[in-house]
């Protein structure tokens, strides 16, 4: 097992978050807010090789908080995962949750957390309230969060139609409006106009490597300046995170993206650490990798995050 390994995709949970989640709205995926401590991370990222923890919020985010404070929980939130990290730099790294769809307010957040708090980039949801990343209100932070080289976890959350009764989303709407988010980044030019920007899609991209030649050949036709060839290089420009994806997922991801665009990712907690780990071990055995192939995986998150660079050399000789 290698010992370096960079997961991008880790869920912090704070208690007073958590809490009051219960009283705005719950969870309405279903899915709910498992167990967590900061030692609890550590002690699963000593277990599976984890040199360095990426953590954010996961959805539903805050959006059952409205107004002022909405604000002011995400504040609470940044400040929580910030402290943490400053706290332990070796380990852990932070992406800041924003307070959208108030755009004035995400901007404000944005500058406040990279100025103050020092930030490793930022989570955004695939839709907030209905309104997908690609939305034309969202240019003003797509522009901010690119003149800032911002490393970006799209994170997947309850779709704006009725999910399947009984199922809770992330068992199969959250990779479908990945799949819808990032098709329509494509379709939209986010990927070529905000090139400055590292996109990370949450779940191995959804089902966008699996039916990136459907939508390329089909999306031609709507585009007045670029051919399939060219909207599949745009796809290919993602980041593609390998939480919840060995094995049946990694033969189309890997037909599809060079290995240099497949980073290391768990889901842990939301993703039960039973679960997480009988992921990576998919990954680890996968018959499709070679073990340096795998281990050059668990790497990539090194080369974007430049900060974690030392993180990963002390790992490798502990």
């Amino acid at each position: 097992m290698t010992k370096n390994r960079i997961d991008v995709h880790t869920h912090l949970v704070p208690p007073f978050w958590a809490s009051e989640l219960n009283t705005h709205g719950g969870d309405p995926s279903g899915w709910g807010s498992p167990a967590w401590s900061p030692e609890s991370v550590l002690q699963f990222m000593d277990d599976e090789g984890i040199a360095v923890s990426m953590l954010s919020l996961t959805a539903p985010g805050v959006e059952g908080w409205q107004g002022s404070e909405r604000i002011d929980i995400v504040r609470r939130v940044n400040d929580y995962g910030a402290d943490l990290t400053n706290k332990n730099p070796e380990r852990f790294g932070y992406l800041a949750t924003l307070p959208l769809p108030d755009v004035d307010a995400a901007l404000a957040e944005i500058e406040r957390s990279y100025k103050e708090l020092q930030v490793d980039g930022v989570i955004l949801h695939t839709n907030y309230e209905g309104f997908y990343l690609g939305d034309e209100r969202f240019e003003p932070v797509w522009e901010e969060i690119d003149r800032r080289s911002a490393i970006i976890l799209i994170h997947p959350t309850t779709p704006p139609m009725p999910t399947l009764p009984g199922l809770p989303g992330p068992l199969s709407d959250y990779p479908a409006d990945t799949t819808r988010c990032a098709l329509d980044l494509v379709l939209k030019g986010h990927l070529r106009r905000f090139a400055s920007t590292k996109i990370i899609l949450s779940h191995g991209g959804g089902f966008l490597p699996y039916a990136a030649t459907r939508f390329a050949e089909l999306s031609e036709s709507l585009s007045k300046d670029r051919s399939a060839e060219q909207l599949s290089a745009d796809m290919r420009k993602f980041y593609f995170d390998t939480a919840l994806v060995a094995p049946s997922g990694l033969p189309s991801l890997l037909a599809f993206v060079s290995p240099d665009h497949i980073i290391f990712g768990t889901d842990y907690p939301y993703a039960s650490e039973k679960v997480s780990k009988t992921f990576t071990s998919n990954l680890d055995y996968a018959s499709e990798l070679s073990e340096k192939e795998v281990e050059a995986i668990g790497s990539v998150g090194a080369q974007i995050f430049p900060r974690l660079k030392s993180s990963v050399a002390m790992a490798q000789k502990a």
